[in-house]
Parts: structure tokens; C-alpha cells; sequence
């Protein structure tokens, strides 16, 4: 089943539509559950679904509690796992325990509250959906969870009856250099949830042709990341080996809050990219963030190789940091 990343989103939509919505949320999870905290299931009054809270081992079965509980006009806290009687019927058969929220829009979760966090979403502002399960009392935060922020890790307080769902901006990976390793890399990380884009101002690179369907910007790469922004949710990559082309985007990387910054090259191309940014005025603890030479040390080879490296890298700072 697939990642849906547009919840609220699409919850708002159908709630606004006067098809009614239900958001299900997977709050906490034991052994091999097959989704992480804090993914998200969204049902229509109808039945329609988008999203996945297991995998589609037990969508049937929230769906159905769902519907009940949209119905009533009441919030629900379900728990599924291998040891339920029906086990393969409404439990995980993969393995695992999971405990899902089911919140109907508008009778448990308020309206405007869920417009205020699609808002946010839209305008790439990481906030905080908290609800107390015993008091039912519901906020949005932007302060509070700095290490939950930076991990995207949605659970539960220490208290444990305070559930914090955490919505962070879309990912997004900016590529300077439409080179080969690109062509590879970015229908992979699309997959992954990145939103690619690339940078290049040489045409015959960055063509349509070599990149359908995909978002290229011809500009200079500073101008172009200056432009568009580049924040924590952000990924920069440079690949062209072109000091003219990746220094000044490295530029504005390093200036950034960007939680990724890799270059391509050998560990001598690297070691003439840090000096010449070390006389352009930045630190020794700026040119760590960089990665270079870019990518996990796996042995790889070929174009594509060498970008599951990269995006295997990228996981790995995002989930552990750097």
C-alpha cells in the first residue's frame, strides 16, 4: 500500500466536500509493526481511503471503525495485533502491535484546527498537532519538541497520555548538475518522499529530454537556491564537479540550516573545495557539514550505484543526524 503523505490534507478536502472524514493515526507501535508512529490513514464517509496505517494488514478493519465512529460523532482508540483472535483477519499477520487514533473531523477534531495545520503545512512551517487521549484537549505547537522536530518523530510524552504528531515540511532535494548520477537519483528519491529539483544552467544537460516531467531550473545555482529557499527540510546535492557551478551553491548551503549538504568528487577534488571555501571565510565546523567524497562507502560504481549511496546517506543523516 502506498505512502500518503497528504492526510490532513486530503481529510480537510472531503470534510469541506460534506463527504465527512476521519483521520486514523498510528500513535504507538511494538515489535516488526509495518508502519512508523505517526503515519496516517485518512477515510471518507463513504468509505474512499488514502494512506496506510499497516501496510493494508488492517485498513478493512479501521475502516470500518471509522465509519462507526464518524457516525457517532466519537473519537476511538484501537489497538491491533498477531495475538487478536481473528489474526489474520484484523491483525497484523506480518508481525507486530500497533495502536491507531481515529478522529472524525469536525465532531472530535475541530475544523478550523485542521485548516490551521494544512496552513502550516503549505507554508513549510514544522508544527506540533498534541492531543491529551484522557482530556481530549487538542493544540498546535511550534515550540517544544526541538529534538522531535529535527528526528521527524511523532509519539508520546513520557506521561504517556499526550500524543504529539509531528508535521514537518515535505522533504525536498535540490541537484545542481543534471549529470548522469541525477537521471538516476532523482525517480529514486521520489520514491523515498523527496520532492527533487534540478539546477543547471547548461542546456544541453538540464533538458526535458534527459529529465521528463521533472522540475528544472536553468538559473545559476545560487540564484536559483536563493530563490527558491533552502531550509531544514532540504537536501542540497552537487554534482557537477564545476568549482564555477557548485562553489557558490555550496555558499548558500552552508548558510543554510539544510540538513544535508553532499558534493561529488575525489578526496582531492574535496580537499581543493575546502580550501578554497576556507579562504572564502568559513569555518572548519562549516565544511563538516559537507560530504565529500558524497555517499555511503558501499563499493559503488555505475550512475546508479553511486546515487542509492547517496540516498542511502541522506536516510541515514536524516533519521541520526549527522
Amino acid at each position: 500500500m502506498e505512502i500518503f503523505e497528504g492526510a490532513p490534507e486530503q481529510a480537510l478536502a472531503w470534510h469541506e466536500a460534506g463527504r465527512g472524514a476521519v483521520l486514523a493515526t498510528v500513535v504507538e507501535t511494538w515489535g516488526s509493526a509495518p508502519r512508523r508512529t505517526g503515519a496516517q490513514l485518512v477515510i471518507a464517509g463513504d468509505g474512499e481511503m488514502q494512506g496506510s496505517v499497516s501496510g493494508g494488514c488492517v485498513e478493512g478493519a479501521v475502516v470500518l471503525e471509522a465509519t462507526e465512529a464518524l457516525e457517532q460523532g466519537s473519537q476511538r482508540l484501537l489497538e491491533y495485533g498477531v495475538s487478536d483472535g481473528d489474526a489474520f483477519a484484523v491483525g497484523l499477520a506480518c508481525g507486530g502491535t500497533i495502536r491507531v487514533l481515529v478522529e472524525p473531523v469536525g465532531s472530535v477534531l475541530p475544523e478550523e484546527l485542521l485548516r490551521q495545520l494544512t496552513q502550516a503545512r503549505a507554508e513549510r512551517r514544522p508544527v506540533a498537532y498534541e492531543i491529551n487521549l484522557e482530556t481530549g484537549a487538542r493544540q498546535l505547537r511550534t515550540d517544544g519538541y526541538p529534538d522531535r522536530f529535527a528526528m521527524d518523530r511523532s509519539g508520546f510524552e513520557a506521561e504517556g497520555a499526550v500524543f504529539v504528531a509531528i508535521h514537518n515540511p515535505p522533504l525536498r532535494l535540490a541537484i545542481v548538475g543534471a549529470v548522469h548520477i541525477a537521471q538516476a537519483l532523482v525517480p529514486m528519491a521520489r520514491i523515498a518522499g523527496y520532492d527533487p529539483f534540478i539546477v543547471d544552467p547548461r542546456a544541453a544537460f538540464g533538458s526535458e529530454a534527459r529529465f521528463p516531467g521533472e522540475r528544472i531550473l536553468s538559473d545559476w545555482p545560487d540564484e536559483a537556491l536563493s530563490e527558491i529557499g533552502v531550509d531544514s527540510r532540504t537536501a542540497v546535492l552537487l554534482l557537477t564537479h564545476d568549482p564555477k557551478l557548485d562553489d557558490p551553491a555550496l555558499q548558500i548551503a552552508l548558510k543554510s540550516d539544510t540538513f544535508y549538504i553532499g558534493a561529488l568528487g575525489s578526496t582531492r577534488t574535496h580537499a581543493a573545495r575546502r580550501a578554497r571555501l576556507s579562504e572564502a571565510g568559513f569555518s572548519e565546523a562549516d565544511l563538516a557539514r559537507i560530504h565529500g567524497p558524497v555517499g555511503l562507502d558501499i563499493g559503488a560504481a555505475s550512475p546508479q550505484e553511486i546515487a542509492v549511496s547517496i540516498l542511502a546517506q541522506m536516510t541515514r543523516v536524516l533519521r541520526r543526524g549527522a
